[in-house]
């Protein structure tokens, strides 16, 4: 919880979350009954972190992950302030996929089975406009949908919000990555100014914190990750000869085979000659230090982020503000200065309720800069030790995903879902062969996985996108 609540909401939150059932919760009986009969008895960290604030009609921005329980904290507040009397859309969840979608209505649903003439809504797109728009016009509660076909009814009138008390952004991180931000800004415009708005996100990066801002009137912050320890991530030490570090570094790789890594190193000159020396090797490897262009940075980021890269070579100034999803392990191959920057380097595994990886190179010299991380964290390193190893070529690991470059982007009013409707229509590929879709001003990338790429790039060349035909290329992979 964040600073800053009155004295009254304090002890109210104190005494929430100090009991972990669902019945000392002021909900309607109705509404209790329904979330006992599920079994729902005890909250999980996140529901006894948000709902207080949540039911107090307050802001919140939670972070939390798929699995710990989001979905019914926002469900049972959503729920709790419905005027089933009124049948105008009081309650609104955007979220970035229609899969997410679908399972947010199952899960409201479920919840509400007990209570008579609850109205809830799927607006995605894929599906006809027209019967959408009659069930609208007939009456609903609840809405739930993604940007694009929420814009187009929001645009076309037969979706009004004037009577909106609860809007939430589910995976908030997701919709950004996906390219959405226009999209949902424009959704939220149609909101009343006067409403509760709930924000849920895998990470805190900086334009997650920049979507608040925008959107939302002080809000509660919350996180599920607070019940997290110092083992989500594993952290191992590697005492190893000056000239061992390159040798080392391919053991590690090739020990733990991770499918996405970051390597520190400490200035940019090692970095772009590890990145180089890893790339004669036959690793799927870019370097990310200041000399680079912002087009390039984006270009890097970009293939590393959607997993047609496999590992980035970075210094620490040039990774500020870095923030990848599933990154699974982080390797110093030069010790930080100080064990701020070690703590802060391997924060960025271990996200989101996921287990990461640190392993950690160091030479005799360096021994005192591990002394000063033992003592930073007040925990003694493990050791381990490499075993011989010789870098060769047929090490290497192909990523996952391949890239691909698509000509036009925003100004083209390419968006997302057009994109994938482009790649998945007839004849298409399946949704779940297509990654992480970016859409920048003048082009666009998509990723798709490996063995699906000649076929995708078929669909693109052959195919439309806006009933329009673009350059498709595959510059990498």
């Amino acid at each position: 919880m964040n600073e800053g609540s009155s004295p009254a909401f304090a002890l109210y939150y104190e005494s929430f979350v100090n009991t972990t059932e669902f019945s000392s919760l002021p909900l309607k009986p109705a509404l209790l009954e329904n979330i006992e009969s599920l079994g729902y008895t005890r909250l999980t960290p996140i529901q006894a972190e948000s709902l207080p604030p949540i039911l107090e009609g307050r802001d919140v921005i939670a972070q939390a992950k798929t699995g710990s329980g989001k979905t019914a904290a926002f469900a049972i507040g959503l729920l709790s302030r419905l005027d089933l009397s009124s049948f105008r859309v009081q309650a609104m969840v955007i979220c970035p996929t229609r899969e997410l979608a679908d399972q947010v209505c199952k899960e409201i649903r479920r919840l509400a089975r007990f209570t008579p003439n609850i109205k809830v809504l799927a607006l995605c797109g894929g599906v006809p406009f027209g019967p959408q728009a009659g069930s609208l016009e007939h009456g609903v509660h609840i809405v739930v949908g993604t940007p694009g076909r929420l814009q187009e009814h929001l645009r076309k009138r037969s979706l009004r919000l004037s009577h909106l008390k609860t809007l939430v952004l589910d995976e908030a991180d997701r919709m950004l990555d996906m390219g959405f931000e226009e999209a949902v800004s424009e959704v939220i415009s149609y909101a009343p100014t006067h409403r509760q708005t709930l924000l849920f996100s895998a990470t805190y990066a900086d334009p997650i914190r920049e979507m608040s801002e925008k959107f939302q009137y002080k809000p509660v912050t919350v996180s599920s990750e607070t019940c997290h320890h110092n083992d989500v991530i594993e952290q191992h030490f590697y005492q190893i000869e000056k000239g061992q570090r390159i040798n080392a570094l391919g053991y590690l790789l090739a020990y733990y085979q991770p499918e996405s890594t970051v390597v520190f190193c400490n200035t940019k000159r090692d970095c772009s000659e590890i990145a180089n020396a890893l790339e004669n090797y036959g690793f799927s490897v870019q370097s990310l230090h200041g000399d680079l262009e912002q087009k390039e940075r984006d270009q890097v980021l970009v293939r590393f982020a959607n997993k047609s890269c496999s590992m980035l070579v970075a210094t620490d100034v040039a990774a500020r503000g870095l923030d990848i999803k599933d990154l699974q392990a982080v390797i110093n191959y030069q010790l930080p200065w100080d064990p701020e920057g070690y703590v802060h380097r391997i924060g960025r595994t271990g996200r989101a309720g996921k287990k990461g990886l640190a392993l950690s190179l160091c030479t005799q010299q360096e021994l005192t800069r591990v002394k000063a991380i033992e003592e930073y964290q007040n925990n003694p390193v493990k050791w381990d030790e490499t075993a011989p190893f010789q870098m060769r070529q047929e090490h290497r690991f192909e990523p996952p995903m391949v890239t691909l470059w698509i000509a036009d982007g925003r100004k083209d009013k390419v968006r997302p879902g057009d994109i994938l409707g482009a790649l998945t229509g007839d004849a298409g590929i399946d949704g779940n062969e297509v990654g992480k879709i970016d859409i920048f001003d003048n082009h666009a990338y998509v990723a798709i996985k490996r063995n699906h790429v000649d076929r995708a790039l078929t669909c693109l060349r052959t195919g439309k996108i806006k009933g329009r035909s673009f350059n498709i290329r595959k510059p990498w992979g």
